[in-house]
């Protein structure tokens, strides 16, 4: 029987967190769950793209945007599921039982994963907190959740869209009855001890409700990156 998932992860300079993310595949590898690894990378300068071809990764190359990236990667993809992974997220142990018995339960069913991150405290807390309501009550999980999706369904609601930013809010609108997951994907939280806790949420939220009101995701990229 063939292995029914293809994973997608979309890098660029990923190299200092890749390991760890990879590492964590190896379970779904174990169980019989994973027949391919496809990197789609943006035009890294470290080490990479070495690391994924170590790895024995698929590798396509193209401009530097994610939902591009994501789009070809997952245009590549022969599996009949998909699971998008940021290159900074780590799954948390036994995360292939649980991804198995959603597959066999839900055959056409997207979902997500709760979202954790790799340090603990009030603020990582709260900021987790907040993301994972607003998936269960909204449907919109981020990128760094992950998503489990049928192949077949992603590709009739047109797959993500080529745009820097957003796509993984774009690509969620789009999916109907997505469902959280009892498991946790464990993401970096460097961007926020970087910025502060506050003002990247704060940030975050700023750029969900003008995308929500018809705000260019181009434009919404350049000031995310300032």
């Amino acid at each position: 029987m063939t292995a029914p998932i293809s994973v997608v992860i979309p890098t660029l300079n990923a190299a200092p967190h890749m390991q760890a993310s990879l590492e964590m595949l190896m379970e779904g590898l174990a169980a019989g769950l994973i027949r391919e690894l496809i990197v789609t990378d943006g035009g890294s300068t470290d080490y990479t793209l070495l690391i994924a071809e170590e790895a024995g990764a698929e590798i396509i190359t193209g401009p530097a945007s994610r939902g591009g990236q994501l789009r070809r990667g997952c245009r590549a993809a022969k599996g009949d599921w998909l699971l998008i992974l940021h290159a900074d997220t780590v799954l948390e142990d036994g995360w292939s039982n649980v991804v198995n018995e959603h597959i066999r339960e839900f055959s056409q069913r997207p979902a997500h994963f709760k979202l954790a991150f790799s340090t603990r405290g009030l603020r990582p807390a709260a900021v987790a907190g907040w993301a994972n309501l607003r998936s269960a009550v909204l449907g919109l999980p981020y990128g760094d959740q992950g998503l489990l999706v049928p192949a077949g369904l992603y590709t009739a609601k047109g797959g993500y869209p080529d745009q820097p930013l957003m796509e993984d809010v774009e690509i969620a609108r789009r999916l109907p009855d997505m469902r959280t997951l009892p498991a946790y994907a464990l993401t970096s939280a460097e961007r926020y001890r970087r910025d502060g806790w506050l003002r990247r949420g704060t940030r975050n939220l700023w750029t969900l409700m003008r995308y929500a009101m018809g705000a260019d995701p181009e434009k919404l990229a350049a000031a995310y990156r300032r």
